[in-house]
């Protein structure tokens, strides 16, 4: 485990590196950089065994001690299976991306991107820590960002990284409100250590909350309807990054945390009917939806969502069945899906063209190719003996024993196999073997071995997968169940089973999916005919929410950031009134009430008179006046200082105010005439704000006054003044030693606003 902690933030080192690697390597880069992912899916092929056999293993790092935040790495059979699709799958697309992209002037930039979210998204699936898996789940959202939006120069590339970018940004807010809430419950933030506490949590009165906030985290990063709208048009993006982010790795970040979460937050019926409800809407729409598409991606897309929501129902339904189904079926379609994304890739680098209706006879021209693409789709339609079809019988299996809605369950899962079935034979058969429907915009001819490699690879492994079923799902698949169900059952994977209802509803999915494929045109205006309204398609409500983002924004900027002083000041006055005065008024342990026995005369006579000649100083509309009333206030405050034994400090304030009336009165004749431009309005809610204020800074003096938490320094300051500062006057020797540093910032306010002074002086006589 160590190795491989090590190996992980070792991808974000070579992710800076990766710019300057290119520079050198070139063409090569991509083999090259495919070193680390293989280094890390070697590793943890090596930690399997330990895995299968029951082990758990976790490191953990200091990171941030004092918020009790460890680089914590956790690895059981649910990480472990997501970090070998991450780190095999990454080999495939670095190596296909150096020749998909080959001579484009950001290739470099473009490598650094892809192995920045690589291990965000393997720091994701192996962390331990609520809040690092929270960093990590950011992390992804960033560099996809990046990485859709990677062709800048194009709006709608913008426009789908902004959308993917804000929608899953959203659901990881809501995700980091979650694990506060969850780690309050819990009394800490390490996850294997609360994985077999889930009666307490779903007990406790903030289940409901965490529940939600969860869920909207998955499903908006898992594309779950009506968050799915990002991901068809992430498309946008370069084909490495729709076959590695949005089929087999970012878009299952949401069922990985369905997958974790469940011990502890599943087994409800909040649970069940939400998850389970949500998946099947997502499943059966976004199948529909396939059959409106025309470009090889988007049709890939869309079925990508469908399966997406096809796990998320298995893990909402929970049984043993339907989480057997679920780690089956997401390593079954991580496997076609991959592969049948670098084909569309490869046949529109070679063709110039995605569009199924210009695609046709490809195969003598792309053999390799097309014998790739046609082990992807057969996967897909769930033909045997591909893992595939595996996965489609544990699907079925897992629906049809559902303990609720058994029957619409199996109906929707029927419909939506029956349209993969149409979609595998649309993008992985018919451009290859179907009939040529005219001439492409390039002369197609097999592509490199860098861009066959990968869906050589993928569909190898499917048929492999089927072969191996037993094996597999012994091992790696039953470590993965284990760590969702919190208990160890034999999986039972074979290719044949006897003569079953799910073999039977296999068949019927075949034949109905030969059926929509050749009705796929008559389906698809049916599709187009029947799509939502567009007062109530999610793209649009997408849209009104962007504006009335943008409104907010621009309303709240003419407030806060109109360019007049005052209503900054009034702003930050109230603001800081509500904040602390609020508090201040609804507690009741203050004692502030003041004790008028303990006044004097002469003392309350000062206050008066300071008082009165404030309200002289607003109220008058001479100057000269208003120069002598403040004057009279500094000269007050400089008589309170001393009686209360200051008399250093009142010689000071005499010296600033008697130098304020000579500055002002000299001023005088520059200032224009004295004009009233406000209303009686203005100037009283002015007034208003103004009495807020002073009477918060009265009452904090006064609460400031009436407590003590701790001894007073005044006793340390008059010990060890003359010993330690040589000073007889305290107050000198605090200003000047003990908080000599706050002295020199005082000063150095004082220059900086003299220098101000000088130099409007200076501008005022150039003028002149």
């Amino acid at each position: 485990m160590e190795i491989a902690s090590a190996l992980l933030l070792s991808i974000f080192a070579l992710a800076l590196a990766a710019p300057a690697i290119y520079r050198i390597a070139g063409r090569a880069t991509g083999w090259l950089l495919s070193l680390a992912p293989l280094s890390l899916c070697l590793s943890f092929l090596m930690l399997s065994g330990s895995i299968a056999a029951g082990e758990v293993l976790g490191i953990s790092y200091s990171w941030v001690p004092a918020l009790g935040v460890r680089l914590a790495f956790y690895l059981d059979g649910w990480s472990l299976l997501f970090a070998l699709l991450i780190s095999s799958i990454g080999v495939l697309v670095l190596i296909y991306t150096g020749y998909y992209l080959e001579g484009h002037p950001l290739l470099g930039r473009f490598f650094l991107f892809i192995l920045l979210f690589m291990g965000s998204m393997l720091g994701l699936v192996l962390a331990d820590n609520l809040f690092v898996l929270f960093v990590f789940w950011e992390l992804t959202s960033i560099s996809s960002y990046f990485l859709i939006g990677f062709d800048s120069k194009r709006d709608a590339a913008r426009a789908a990284a902004l959308q993917a970018l804000l929608v899953t940004g959203a659901g990881g807010l809501a995700l980091l409100a979650g694990l506060v809430l969850l780690g309050q419950i819990v009394g800490g933030a390490e996850i294997s250590k609360f994985l077999d506490g889930g009666e307490a949590i779903r007990a406790h009165g903030l289940y409901g909350p965490i529940l939600c906030l969860v869920l909207l985290a998955a499903f908006t990063k898992s594309a779950q309807v009506p968050f799915h709208i990002w991901l068809p048009n992430a498309m946008e993006a370069p084909t490495p990054v729709s076959a590695y982010l949005h089929s087999a790795t970012m878009v299952k970040a949401g069922v990985y945390l369905l997958g974790r979460l469940s011990p502890v937050l599943g087994g409800t019926d909040a649970w069940f009917y939400t998850v389970t409800a949500a998946g099947a809407l997502t499943m059966t729409l976004a199948a529909w939806l396939t059959l409106r598409q025309e470009d090889l991606k988007r049709i890939l897309a869309y079925s990508t969502i469908s399966a997406l929501g096809a796990l998320v129902m298995l893990l909402g339904i929970g049984t043993h069945e339907a989480v057997k189904g679920a780690v089956v079926f997401l390593l079954a379609h991580a496997l076609y899906k991959g592969g049948l994304f670098l084909v569309a890739g490869a046949v529109d680098h070679e063709t110039g063209t995605r569009n199924v209706k210009q695609l046709g006879g490809l195969g003598r021209a792309m053999p390799i190719t097309a014998s790739a693409a046609l082990l992807a789709a057969l996967s897909m339609a769930a033909i045997p003996p591909l893992l595939g079809f595996i996965g489609k019988e544990a699907l079925y299996e897992a629906v049809y024993r559902a303990e609720s809605a058994a029957l619409p369950l199996t109906a929707l899962a029927v419909f939506a196999s029956m349209i993969f079935v149409n979609v595998a034979a649309v993008t992985g058969i018919y451009p290859f073997f179907g009939k040529k429907p005219g001439h492409t915009p390039k002369h197609p001819h097999e592509a490199p071995v860098g861009m066959w490699l990968g869906p050589v690879c993928l569909a190898a492994l499917s048929l492999l997968g089927g072969f191996f079923a037993p094996f597999l799902g012994d091992t790696l698949l039953a470590a993965a169940f284990t760590s969702i169900a919190r208990e160890k059952i034999d999986l039972d994977l074979a290719l044949w089973h006897g003569w079953t209802f799910t073999l039977a509803l296999s068949a019927f999915t075949l034949a109905g999916g030969w059926l929509v494929f050749v009705s796929r045109d008559r389906l698809g205006g049916l599709a187009s005919t029947l799509r939502l309204t567009s007062r109530w398609a999610p793209e649009n409500w997408y849209a009104l929410i962007l504006q009335a983002l943008n409104f907010t924004a621009s309303w709240q900027t003419r407030i806060l950031q109109n360019g007049y002083l005052r209503y900054y000041l009034f702003t930050v006055i109230i603001a800081t009134v509500l904040a602390v005065g609020f508090p201040l008024a609804i507690r009741s342990e203050f004692d502030i009430a003041p004790q008028w026995t303990d006044f004097r005369f002469y003392e309350l006579a000062l206050a008066v008179l300071i008082l009165l000649a404030t309200l002289l100083a607003t109220f008058t509309s001479s100057r000269l006046a208003a120069v002598i009333a403040l004057g009279v206030v500094g000269y007050g405050i400089a008589l309170l200082f001393i009686l209360f034994g200051a008399p250093d400090l009142a010689m000071t304030q005499f010296l600033v105010e008697t130098l304020m009336v000579i500055l002002f009165v000299s001023v005088f004749y520059f200032l224009p005439r004295f004009v009233i431009f406000s209303n009686g309005l203005t100037r009283s809610r002015d007034a208003l704000v103004a009495s807020m204020a002073g009477a918060l800074m009265g009452g904090i003096t006064m609460v400031a006054t009436s407590i003590q938490w701790h001894p007073p320094i005044s006793d340390y300051l008059a010990e060890n003044s003359l010993p330690l500062a040589h000073g007889r006057n305290i107050v000198n020797v605090i200003l000047v030693d003990f908080r000599g540093l706050d002295t020199l910032g005082e000063i150095t306010v004082l220059a900086v606003a003299g220098a101000g002074v000088f130099a409007l002086l200076k501008l005022k006589s150039s003028k002149d």
